[in-house]
């Protein structure tokens, strides 16, 4: 977890699912581009549902919730955050518009996802948005008697800034190299962001 070298990714061994789904992406995305031409109003309108979908069930999986329709209402910035499960999900829906708008321009460093971070918690008051961690965070389960289990420690804090520099620049450099197909490096990283675990609150969702 210390050591980054995506160079070694190549002398990984894929079996042929992983290579069939690898193939179908991209025979879908060649598609997408047809589409764009022929259909764009279509595609717009698929985005826009996945935008609401992806807002609801990222947030969903860290237990911050509102019903469907206010999810709906946010997403398409029609109302403001009644609470702070909304201010929440106001913070990602602004992030993620950003990384929609914008994804083809913003480059892969540990500034830029600080500042993803920073605008995640932009509609609410958390002294700690636009930071690495300053407390040591523990990947844990809690069972049906109560007790709960350390299953994974992340990095310390004073560990982590440069791990976020490390895992972008070996990112970076096995894409500018075309080294590693990007649909193979991009869950590297995201593994490597997990397993760093960041900031003290948001790492899921801002892997996702």
């Amino acid at each position: 977890m210390r050591e980054f070298n995506y160079s070694a990714i190549r002398e990984q061994k894929w079996d042929s699912d992983i290579l069939g789904l690898v193939a179908a992406i991209y025979k879908e995305a060649g598609k997408q581009e047809l589409y764009l031409k022929q259909k764009p109003e279509a595609l717009e309108k698929l985005v826009e549902i996945a935008k609401v979908q992806s807002t609801e069930a990222s947030n969903a999986i860290e237990g911050i919730v509102t019903t469907s329709t206010r999810i709906k209402q946010l997403v398409e910035e029609k109302t403001t955050p009644r609470n702070r499960d909304e201010q929440e999900i106001a913070g990602y829906r602004d992030a993620l518009n950003i990384i929609h708008e914008s994804f083809d321009a913003i480059p892969i460093t540990r500034n830029y996802i600080l500042q993803l971070h920073k605008i995640m918690y932009s509609h609410m008051n958390n002294p700690m948005a636009g930071q690495t961690k300053n407390v040591q965070n523990y990947i844990s389960a809690r069972y049906p008697d109560g007790h709960t289990e350390i299953l994974f420690t992340p990095l310390a804090p004073f560990e982590t800034p440069e791990a976020l520099d490390r895992i972008c620049e070996e990112y970076n450099r096995v894409i500018g190299n075309y080294e590693i197909e990007p649909l193979i490096a991009i869950p590297v990283f995201i593994h490597d962001f997990l397993c760093i675990h960041p900031f003290n609150d948001g790492n899921g969702r801002m892997s996702r």
